[in-house]
């Protein structure tokens, strides 16, 4: 396995793991409309590049999985969604967002972090097909952490000075 296989490798590892935790945390949050909303659309983008980097790894001899298209049901989104109303009603339910937040924004910054690597790696390959993809996710990854920082910058303050 050469260096792009393995950077193609980590980067689905950590865009699926980002998206499990957007889906658990829209799930988890539904009380929270604006997180709820606004996680459940940012999980579609870590899905769709998902789906871009299985296909441009599967030009690198590489198998990675695809992201069903199918919203979370049975047992555990129910469980979920009572937790959530649970959480909603409790008086410091700030402090689970916020812990949820700032483990979005690490996974998001992970993944800049390959972005720009398999960036660099296609410019110095002149593989046009890394760079067009990672010119197209790469931003929307920054969107990801910009949202979540906002997030907790707009939240902290609340939350850590009511307790």
């Amino acid at each position: 396995m050469n260096g792009i296989t393995l950077t193609l490798r980590a980067l689905h590892h950590g865009e699926r793991s980002l998206a499990k935790e957007l889906s658990a945390v829209a799930d988890r949050h539904r009380t929270e409309h604006e997180i709820h909303h606004v996680a459940h659309d940012l999980l579609m983008w870590s899905n769709d590049h998902c789906r871009r980097l299985a296909e441009t790894g599967r030009d690198h001899g590489l198998d990675l999985d695809v992201p069903s298209e199918e919203p979370a049901t049975g047992l555990l989104s129910a469980v979920r969604e009572r937790a959530a109303e649970a959480l909603g009603n409790r008086p410091e339910p700030g402090l689970p967002l916020l812990r949820d937040l700032r483990e979005l924004y690490l996974g998001a910054v992970g993944n800049s972090v390959y972005w720009e690597m398999l960036a660099q790696a296609g410019q110095a390959a002149r593989d046009d097909r890394l760079t067009d993809l990672a010119s197209l996710c790469h931003p929307r990854t920054l969107r990801q952490m910009r949202w979540a920082n906002a997030m907790i910058k707009k939240l902290a303050p609340q939350v850590l000075t009511s307790l």
